[in-house]
């Protein structure tokens, strides 16, 4: 699949915030097409030194069938620095994304949309380049605040930033299990990536798409560097 490149990788932490405030005016916030029948699940992994990452896309149809799954082993060319992970993550992302054959219509990345300190994670932030509809489910919370969730399955509720805008929802995903935190990335809005979230569902903590990428990634990290191809 091909994407759009926005910025160069090797920059210094200055010069990437800068660009993060640039990206986030451009972001979309709207779902401007409700249809949604292909996912694609995005995870990510990093090698045991630290100096290699791996991305795992695994693309699934409404049955939860898996369409196809792709993955991209990148050396690590940026320190880890909160609030900036994607300078670390993104090639690899684009890396195993240019593998792809199967266009999905929406995207989950295992990670923040705009529930980010700068409004900009990586779900909007890769969901620029490559111009689909995307959406963050994290596993914590990176920023914002909000009131406790109930424990039952369905229990919602929302995230607000430092002004009082809703910039996503905790969601509890199964009966007295740790919620997930989903919020917008690119072409997006909260209800429907929440809607979303839910409708790839298959019992578990997180959807279906991210599970199954999450899943795929850890057994290539414990595979090695040995198997880098």
């Amino acid at each position: 699949m091909r994407y759009r490149v926005l910025h160069r990788w090797n920059v210094d932490p200055r010069e990437a915030i800068a660009i993060q405030n640039d990206l986030k005016s451009r972001l979309v916030l709207r779902a401007v097409d409700r249809t949604f029948k292909i996912a694609a699940g995005v995870d990510l992994a990093f090698s045991k030194t630290g100096k290699m990452a791996v991305a795992v896309i695994v693309v699934l149809d409404e049955k939860m069938n898996v369409v196809e799954s792709v993955h991209a082993w990148v050396e690590v060319g940026y320190p880890y620095i909160p609030g900036l992970l994607v300078f670390r993550e993104g090639p690899a992302f684009l890396k195993a994304w240019e593998k792809l054959r199967t266009e999905p219509d929406v995207v989950f990345f295992d990670g923040q949309g705009i529930a980010h300190p700068r409004g900009i994670g990586i779900a909007s932030h890769m969901g620029l380049f490559i111009e689909k509809p995307t959406l963050g489910v994290a596993k914590s919370r990176l920023y914002g605040r909000h009131k406790p969730v109930g424990n039952e399955q369905g229990d919602m509720v929302p995230v607000f930033d430092d002004f009082g805008k809703i910039i996503g929802m905790v969601l509890r995903t199964r009966k007295n299990v740790k919620p997930v935190y989903v919020s917008p990335g690119h072409l997006m809005d909260v209800e429907t990536a929440v809607e979303l979230t839910q409708k790839w569902l298959m019992g578990y903590r997180l959807p279906e798409p991210t599970r199954l990428a999450h899943k795929f990634a850890g057994t290539l990290k414990k595979q090695g560097e040995s198997f880098l191809r």
